[in-house]
């Protein structure tokens, strides 16, 4: 399978305190990948990584063939890689349609566009009910489901996300993960998908990444690492 990112012996610094210590991982074209792990583990710094919120102070990062670490992070949209953030950040004075807009803002295309705003109100029907609402006055699921089209409407290649089940109703979560199935499928979008509920990110992954302090500790197939007894007790809370 082609790669379509690599992220090569990575280290990473916040100051003094070291956050990656050579992780390395990668994504196959039209995979999702889950990063499994503790809060502090790193599994959020290797995002801010591939997108240049942060700079390495080694390794390499690897997108499509070509070295991204130390590009800005406004080319690597463009580029085809969008990211929605932990704390869903909704523009919360604004319309669901003008915050879904906000995410085309690196595009030109007009009739691209549209298609793209037809395919997330589609996607995310919800939205559509909601369209003219203010953001700020909606759920959290609701306003997930919001950022994670806002992403979409960039037309990504590469989808992260971070926590999208992070403060969200037990119902929309379900929604939520099935969204991103479908979107892995039906879109061709590549997902590195960054969760604490490890359950749900081993069950709609086809490979995974189990962070401990800044280290990778397990990788493999996410079905082997559902039934793996060290996932069990250290990220899944015994047996499931």
């Amino acid at each position: 399978m082609t790669q379509i990112l690599d992220f090569r012996n990575v280290d990473l610094f916040y100051d003094h305190v070291h956050a990656l210590r050579g992780v390395s991982l990668s994504v196959n074209q039209g995979e999702t990948v889950a990063l499994i792990g503790a809060n502090g583990a790193g599994k959020s710094s290797i995002l801010r990584a591939i997108t240049g919120l942060r700079r390495i102070r080694s390794g390499e990062i690897h997108y499509d063939g070509q070295r991204i670490d130390g590009r800005n992070p406004a080319d690597l949209v463009k580029a085809g890689i969008a990211m929605v953030p932990e704390g869903r950040r909704v523009f919360p004075y604004m319309t669901v349609k003008d915050n879904l807009l906000m995410g085309a803002f690196t595009r030109t295309d007009k009739a691209g566009i549209a298609q793209s705003l037809e395919m997330v109100l589609t996607r995310f029907p919800r939205l559509k009910e909601r369209y003219g609402q203010a953001a700020g006055t909606m759920s959290g699921g609701e306003q997930q489901m919001m950022v994670i089209g806002r992403a979409l409407m960039a037309k990504p290649r590469l989808l992260l996300l971070d926590e999208p089940s992070l403060g969200v109703a037990p119902k929309l979560v379900q929604d939520i993960a099935r969204s991103i199935v479908a979107i892995n499928r039906d879109e061709n979008v590549s997902v590195l998908l960054v969760e604490q509920n490890s359950r749900m990110a081993l069950r709609i992954s086809q490979r995974a990444y189990a962070l401990t302090t800044g280290v990778v500790a397990l990788s493999g197939n996410s079905s082997d690492l559902l039934s793996d007894e060290r996932v069990k007790s250290l990220y899944l809370g015994g047996e499931l």
